[in-house]
């Protein structure tokens, strides 16, 4: 991945959540490359970054966002395992996703219909939320479920910013791996407390990615791609049996439990189980064909770096 250079159209990236957890990385590593980085926010406080002022219920935004930015990339939306998914939360993942695009889509029709490339982002819950042993890419149908439909109408929100002439870039997001939270960090909270055990049946896959992976791909879409989707994995999935016992191993932690079942996790999450107990096997193939190089390309490694 090579850094901006004096021929290069983008200057100026407009990242929507980015002071979220992939956000935040990915705005210190597009610094890092020479790009200005601009924040969306509907309290614009911060110092780090230029923050603009947005409210997608309201439907508005700060003009000077759209027309300043080069590039967008679109993280923003409601965390889908931030809360059990009553209806009312289930609406607030699916609009925070569908009406945030619209409104950027409006907004740069009406104000700066130039933006070389808006990159957004996806996620591999597309495939559904049981593939089995299957190994899906790209190409792949998309499944059923719940998230399997969020995603799907998301994906074709992005899509329609392709009539103004605009590059479209989307990456469908796998587990992302970080010290800082998410994923792993609940995952690390019972194995520390010696009450570790994989997820019934423990077979299914989960398709992981280390964040500085993540954001790697990001700005390999940004830089390189000529418009399409990517998935964002890292080339080895491993079923939850394979990755509790790693993080154990790397904790020095012992498992003694046996799986937690399925019913066990409803009463806890809810209709969320349903995503916890199935898994995708994704394929990194086509990233790494257009030249993407994984930093972190096996769980062990990624797991050494983030944990030590």
């Amino acid at each position: 991945m090579s850094s901006t250079n004096l021929n290069d159209p983008i200057k100026t990236v407009l990242i929507t959540g980015g002071t979220g957890l992939v956000g935040g990385e990915l705005s210190k590593l597009l610094t890092s490359k020479g790009y200005k980085v601009t924040h969306l926010s509907r309290n614009p406080t911060q110092k780090h970054y230029q923050t603009f002022y947005w409210d997608i219920k309201k439907d508005e935004i700060d003009d000077e966002a759209i027309t300043s930015a080069d590039a967008i990339i679109h993280l923003a939306g409601a965390g889908v395992s931030d809360k059990r998914w009553s209806e009312d939360w289930k609406k607030e993942i699916y609009n925070s996703r569908i009406d945030s695009t619209r409104l950027l889509k409006n907004k740069v029709a009406e104000l700066n219909p130039k933006l070389e490339h808006f990159v957004s982002a996806s996620a591999i819950g597309y495939y559904g939320w049981d593939t089995g042993h299957k190994l899906v890419d790209e190409s792949s149908s998309k499944g059923t479920g719940f998230l399997a439909d969020v995603v799907e109408d998301w994906e074709k929100e992005v899509d329609t910013i392709e009539q103004l002439n605009i590059k479209v870039s989307k990456v469908r997001i796998g587990i992302v791996l970080s010290g800082k939270g998410g994923a792993l960090v609940e995952l690390m909270k019972p194995i520390k407390y010696w009450v570790g055990a994989p997820l019934a049946p423990g077979n299914q896959y989960m398709s992981w990615i280390h964040i500085q992976d993540l954001c790697g791909i990001f700005v390999h879409a940004l830089q390189n791609s000529k418009g399409d989707v990517y998935n964002g994995v890292a080339p080895n999935p491993r079923t939850n049996k394979e990755f509790t016992k790693e993080v154990a191993s790397v904790l020095k932690k012992p498992l003694w439990l046996p799986n937690v079942p399925k019913f066990a996790l409803r009463l806890i999450v809810g209709e969320m189980a349903d995503i916890l107990v199935g898994g995708n096997k994704v394929s990194s193939k086509k990233v790494e064909d257009a030249g993407f190089n994984f930093q972190f390309a096996t769980l062990d490694h990624a797991l050494q770096d983030l944990l030590h």
